[in-house]
Parts: structure tokens; sequence; C-alpha cells
């Protein structure tokens, strides 16, 4: 890793740490430059201020997250079963992130919860071209426009549900999926138990169809 790059990934790691044991609101940007053994000026040339550092750190983890979403989908051949895996670790994953929980119940850091609802739009951007671009890889029959419909649709509710967990990961992951699978006319779990559909079988499903616990817009 370069050193430029190397400096940069030390000082997100250390406002990681500062965030998860203080709360964004008491760490200060020489508290972060303490921690990594660099001057305060090394901090703000980086990040600008100290919501530049927080945007920053969000998008990283972001990264980290679709990492783990690309190795669930290429786990499965059918898109169904690909899908669900994918909300399902998002939605696990969230759950044990010392990161995400200082964010959403931590005291002090409430200053952050903008990057998951009203500033959200570099992760949700990020994700969906991403996965519009895997899945379209991994299933070129798809339409590609249609796949990035669904894909906002999904990635919304999957926060919602970051946000304010209201069933287990599997179940949500499993509507989810089915919700994917329908809009997309693919088989899902429950249409490979009844056999194939009938001639008259009713419209794909549409997004608007599930209603999430929580806008994340």
């Amino acid at each position: 890793m370069q050193p430029h790059r190397r400096l940069r990934e030390d000082l997100l790691d250390a406002a990681a740490g500062l965030i998860i044991e203080r709360g964004f609101r008491r760490v200060r940007m020489q508290d972060v430059a303490d921690a990594v053994g660099v001057s305060r000026q090394t901090v703000y040339n980086e990040f600008g201020d100290k919501w530049g550092l927080a945007q920053a750190l969000n998008l990283r983890e972001n990264e980290r997250y679709l990492d783990g979403v690309d190795a669930a989908l290429s786990d499965h051949a059918d898109l169904y079963s690909a899908v669900a895996a994918a909300v399902s670790y998002t939605l696990r994953t969230a759950a044990d992130d010392p990161l995400k929980k200082a964010t959403l119940t931590g005291e002090g850091s409430e200053d952050l919860l903008p990057l998951m609802t009203t500033h959200a739009e570099p992760v949700l951007f990020a994700a969906r071209e991403r996965i519009v671009d895997h899945a379209v890889r991994q299933w070129p029959e798809l339409d590609a426009a249609e796949v990035a419909e669904i894909a906002d649709a999904v990635i919304r509710l999957t926060m919602s549900h970051v946000m304010l967990p209201t069933d287990p990961a599997e179940v949500v992951a499993g509507r989810l999926a089915r919700l994917v699978a329908r809009y997309l006319r693919v088989p899902d779990a429950a249409s490979d138990a009844a056999g194939p559909p009938a001639a008259s079988s009713p419209a794909a499903a549409s997004p608007a169809d599930y209603s999430p616990p929580l806008s994340s817009s």
C-alpha cells in the first residue's frame, strides 16, 4: 500500500476507534492526529474538516460492506438465494458492528445519523452502482435498468432495517429476495415449490408494494 493511502487508512482507523470509545461529538481532529502520531494539520489536509472525516469513514465502511455483498452474491447461482444471502449478511454484520452501534445508539454520535438518512446519497449511489454492475455481470440476461430500479429500493429498505430492526435478518432477507425475484421475473423460493406459474399469473411485484419500517431518504 502506498504511504499516503496507508496514512489515510490509519487516520480512519483511529477515528473509528475514538468514535466507538467516546462518541463522535467528543472526538477532536487533534485526538485523531495524536492517535496516529501526526500533526493536526495533516488530518485537516486529508479530510478538510471533521465532517469530511466522518463522510470519508462512512464511505470506507460502506465499501467494506459491499465487499461482503459481492462475496455473498458470487456464492449463489440463483438470484433469489444470492439476494437473500447478501441482505442477511448486511443485516447481521451491521447488528454486530461497533461503529454502527455507536452511530445509532451511542451517546454523542447523533451528529452521524444524517450519513445514514438525509445525507446518505453518496452511500446509496455507490452501493447501487456496484451492486448493479455485479448483478448484470453475473446474470447477463437481466435488464440493467430494471436491476437499477429494484436495487435502489432494496438498498433503501435494507438501510431502514439496519436503523430500525423489526424482524430477524433471515425473515427480512427472504422478503426482499422475493421482491427482487418477482420484480425481475425470475424464480423465487415460493414459485420453485409451487412449480411453473400459470399463464394468468399476476404482474411482477413493484418496489412500492413493500413499505419500509423507516424511511431512509
